[in-house]
């Protein structure tokens, strides 16, 4: 292992956007404990002090690898196809117009029932483009169709957060 690998060949997995998490999981613990700091005490500072940067370095790359949207970023980037998310905010129109659809349903729900049905509409098509991204990270190696469905995502997710304000907001109030 060196620090400068990249985080599939660090957890010795391919570099594909499909992966299984309970290995992920087991492969970090793995990790974890040949470089957690506690086992080089004996062999001095300098020596923790490397363990500390490879027990830093293994838990930002599982934290990458763990989370669906980040795994796909940092494989888009791998490929050639920069995110640049505060850049590059074009997106399909069709997509647009159901952002805009949603922020008025949001805007328009007077209880938690409206909210929850609209959360599951969203939570459903979340699904749909985590799917487009496997199929174009995996099967079409399509880095920049990927690159725009990892910004729709980040969309998408910025949106769910505000229904759960809104959820946590109605829930309150019973």
């Amino acid at each position: 292992m060196r620090l400068d690998d990249d985080d599939f060949t660090l957890f010795g997995l391919p570099a594909a956007y499909a992966l299984d998490r309970a290995d992920l999981d087991t492969r970090w613990r793995r990790l974890q404990a040949e470089v957690h700091p506690d086992r080089f005490v004996a062999e001095g500072a300098a020596a923790q002090r490397l363990a500390m940067q490879w027990a830093v370095r293994v838990n930002e790359a599982y934290q990458r690898l763990k989370d669906p949207v980040r795994r796909a970023a940092y494989l888009c980037e791998q490929r050639g196809a920069a995110i640049a998310a505060e850049r590059n905010t074009a997106m399909p129109a069709a997509f647009l117009v159901q952002q805009m659809e949603w922020r008025e349903a949001l805007d328009d729900a007077t209880g938690l029932a409206a909210v929850e049905v609209l959360d599951r509409e969203v939570q459903s098509s979340e699904q749909d483009l985590l799917r487009t991204l496997q199929s174009a990270l995996d099967e079409q190696n399509d880095a920049d169709a990927a690159a725009t469905t990892v910004r729709a995502l980040m969309f998408v997710s910025r949106f769910r957060q505000d229904i759960e304000r809104r959820l946590d907001a109605l829930d309150t109030t019973r």
